[in-house]
């Protein structure tokens, strides 16, 4: 038994190494999904700045917006000219209305979060200008109790600590955050990685004649065996060099050796790529709010005509984001200046609804039973006061 342990084990001859793969090299991929990470600046990466249809839907709601003018009102009169109107028709040395207001509006579209500084003195209580803020650069500082104290503005390393008064913040509805919204960017987000993978695999398809992928399929001259180390790179390196990319396109391809080339998967048509890029491009279009119509894409065309979309996208989707832009404008100037003046949207600037306010307009002065005040109440305006 003492000599069996000092027996000499016997020598096997040395296992020829090769990969699991060597028979069959494969050119296709397959793994899992990458999606965006859903902070801020990823998301305006992928689906502002690296998506058409994102970034379309933004410039749309964002510029429409934009050029509707504010009315300024209390109970009883609308003003012609007042320090709000003052200040927003010049907000800041740098800008008008119209860009301080796209940039708002973009800020809080792509982010869920708009926010806007009140700088310097100026009258009535009111600040001397007004100037949009980066929200992704923006940080709220809760108190003991919750709410804001302050508000962090942080580039690079330096940050700057601003005042809860001097900021007004709009935040869209978000059910599971105290301090930030939820943006139509974040909820669109899984819809923009498909999107843009779609174009993606377009290109890659382009750059590679749009030939399905296939396999090399390697039997040896007698039906077994594999290739060795060098035959495999040889042969990787050289269908790379020669047969890839769209200066290639078209190439034939010629096959030795036992080599025997098996196609797989689908081509473009029955993976049908086209469809699921236009579903992921109304889903986007879905989430901002604008007509698949007004963009040109295919497809669910609820509108009898592009009047009818357009009209519904300034109801739908421009106006209530204006409500909400006005509504907290106002109540922020209210608590500087104690003015009761509030901003209201110029429904009779909008062009996509003046069919609509003409036959408003014609209903409520053709109501005899009205008095003039109630008509004028129906139409948005405040009493009419004799001179």
């Amino acid at each position: 038994m003492v000599l069996e342990l000092f027996k000499r084990a016997p020598v096997r001859a040395p296992e020829a190494k090769a990969h699991a793969n060597r028979p069959v090299i494969a050119f296709h991929g397959s793994g899992r999904a990458a999606w965006t990470a859903r902070d801020t600046p990823s998301l305006v990466r992928a689906g502002f700045a690296g998506n058409p249809v994102g970034f379309r839907c933004v410039k749309l709601i964002a510029e429409a917006a934009s050029a509707v003018p504010f009315a300024l009102q209390d109970g009883a009169r609308r003003y012609a000219d007042h320090p709000i109107l003052s200040l927003l028709a010049r907000p800041n040395g740098a800008q008008g209305t119209t860009d301080l207001m796209e940039n708002l509006i973009g800020q809080f579209l792509l982010s869920g979060d708009a926010f806007l500084e009140a700088v310097g003195e100026g009258q009535d209580g009111l600040p001397a200008e007004l100037h949009v803020l980066r929200s992704d650069r923006v940080r709220v500082v809760p108190g003991a109790t919750g709410w804001p104290i302050a508000f962090e503005y942080s580039v690079g390393a330096k940050k700057h600590r601003l005042k809860v008064d001097s900021i007004c913040h709009i935040k869209a509805f978000h059910p599971q955050d105290d301090h930030y919204g939820l943006s139509a960017m974040q909820s669109a987000a899984s819809a923009v990685d498909v999107h843009n993978a779609a174009s993606r695999w377009s290109k890659s398809l382009l750059d590679n004649a749009a030939r399905p992928s296939g396999a090399l399929v390697y039997r040896g001259t007698d039906g077994l065996g594999g290739l060795t180390d060098d035959q495999f790179d040889r042969l990787r390196g050289e269908l790379e060099g020669y047969h890839s990319g769209a200066v290639n396109a078209g190439r034939p391809m010629l096959l030795e050796g036992g080599l025997d080339w098996k196609p797989m998967g689908f081509s473009p048509s029955d993976m049908e790529f086209q469809k699921t890029k236009e579903s992921a491009a109304r889903e986007i279009a879905l989430a901002f709010g604008v007509p698949p119509m007004l963009l040109g894409l295919p497809g669910d065309n609820s509108y009898a005509n592009y009047q009818e979309a357009n009209r519904a996208f300034y109801r739908l989707t421009v106006l209530p984001l204006l409500s909400k832009v006005s509504d907290a404008m106002s109540c922020w100037f209210h608590a500087m200046s104690g003015t009761e003046a509030v901003l209201k949207t110029d429904l009779d600037a909008i062009p996509a609804l003046a069919t609509e306010r003409e036959a408003q307009w014609r209903r409520v002065a053709s109501a005899d039973f009205l008095s003039e005040d109630e008509k004028r109440s129906l139409l948005g305006l405040p009493p009419r006061v004799d001179p």
